[in-house]
């Protein structure tokens, strides 16, 4: 099964940046979806950035022109570079994949979760 380690996740203030990796056992770049979740104390979570296995990117509208997904399909490792952070962007943070060549919108579709990593966003 693929597994997926997370690094990246710290301290900023607002309006900085982080960028989010996840390193995977497995090439997933021809047939997995790929994507990037936020999940808030007591919240569902949800789906920040997604990248289908084509290459084709989406976003929550909240961090368009902020965040961007990306991979790298020779290391197996995705990223999430996260600029502009703001107080709301604070969350833990997941990368996820599943066997799909489009992002698939329900949280059960995605079997393959990295541990989480928190991401703090002061004033």
């Amino acid at each position: 099964q693929v597994q997926l380690v997370e690094s990246g996740g710290g301290s900023v203030q607002a309006g900085g940046s982080l960028r989010l990796s996840c390193a995977a056992s497995g090439y997933i770049g021809s047939s997995y979806s790929v994507g990037w979740f936020r999940q808030l104390a007591g919240k569902e979570r949800e789906l920040v950035a997604g990248l289908d296995s084509d290459g084709t990117a989406t976003y929550e509208d909240s961090v368009k022109g902020r965040f961007t997904i990306s991979k790298d399909d020779a290391k197996n490792t995705l990223y999430l570079q996260m600029n502009s952070l703001k107080l709301e962007d604070t969350a833990m943070y997941y990368c996820a994949a599943a066997r799909f060549f489009r992002v698939p919108d329900r949280l059960e579709r995605w079997p393959y979760w990295g541990q989480g990593t928190l991401v703090t966003v002061s004033s």
